[in-house]
């Protein structure tokens, strides 16, 4: 299997690979086309790499394009499972619409700018200065519903199957789970249903890898957002070493696609490949 990463942290222990730095892809169009995977790509580059260059790259196109946006993502959930989605109002950012959000949110609420990661841009909302001062911040309006939890859970996926996860604790400064916030990590029981509830999204939006927050109100999964790239801290730790499991995922998916057209998926199996076959022998025979 030929692999080429644009991501040289990432794929540090993948088996060999090159790696070439995104800036001077443009140099190296041959490599990417003759690879079987090319991984970790910067959001920029995927237009011409899976457009122009049709490579097949990891993470998957739906797992970049959902998660390059809190709104987008939040969109999707609310279409597919809005009743595992806390009550979520967004807007364009005018007066009208930041005093109607104002007015239809309980206290406190949690608002958020659409690009963010790390804990970072997410805001607890206890006042209207707070509502004022996060106004300020952002052309998008996002308010969210503040669940009563003090933990949520970080379900990691790769492929279509949760490998594994954790629990997040709120740290002492604040209402941020994130551990790069000051959250603690902590291993324990994960309820099925939010591995379900995970798998079932990853699945039905071909999202491959990624890391899902999920908050549990009760027995009651809810769906924060996942990060495409999320952190390895407390990763490798709980759930050990995910290179493997992606390179195993990475083998698997390149046994759905003909070898000799390595950028199409293999014809048809069973009765209507056998059609297919009777129907070239015909042509021949012609």
């Amino acid at each position: 299997m030929k692999l080429l990463s644009f991501d040289a942290l990432r794929t540090l222990k993948f088996p060999s690979h090159t790696y070439i730095k995104p800036e001077l892809f443009f140099r190296h169009k041959e490599d990417i086309q003759t690879a079987d995977w090319v991984l970790f790509p910067e959001y920029w580059q995927l237009n011409p790499l899976v457009y122009g260059l049709k490579a097949r790259i990891f993470p998957s196109l739906p797992s970049y394009l959902i998660g390059h946006n809190k709104v987008e993502m939040t969109r999707v959930f609310e279409t597919l499972v809005p009743n595992h989605v806390p009550f979520t109002l967004i807007e364009g950012n005018t007066a009208d619409k930041a005093n109607a959000i104002w007015d239809a949110m309980p206290l406190p609420f949690v608002a958020k700018l659409p690009k963010a990661s790390m804990g970072e841009g997410v805001f607890l909302i206890e006042n209207r200065a707070d509502w004022n001062a996060y106004c300020k911040k952002t052309d998008v309006l996002y308010a969210q519903e503040y669940l009563p939890i003090d933990r949520d859970l970080r379900l990691v996926v790769i492929g279509e199957k949760v490998v594994g996860g954790y629990w997040r604790i709120q740290s002492d400064n604040g209402f941020h789970n994130n551990i790069a916030r000051g959250g603690t990590l902590m291993p324990g029981y994960i309820p099925p249903a939010a591995i379900e509830l995970v798998e079932s999204i990853a699945r039905t939006l071909g999202v491959d890898h990624a890391g899902f927050d999920v908050a549990m109100v009760g027995e009651y999964p809810y769906l924060f957002e996942f990060n495409r790239i999320f952190g390895t801290q407390g990763v490798e730790q709980l759930i050990g070493d995910l290179a493997p499991i992606i390179v195993s995922y990475l083998e698997r998916k390149l046994d759905e696609f003909d070898p000799t057209t390595p950028k199409r998926p293999r014809g048809p199996k069973g009765p209507k490949a056998n059609l297919r076959s009777r129907t070239m022998r015909i042509r021949k025979a012609a």
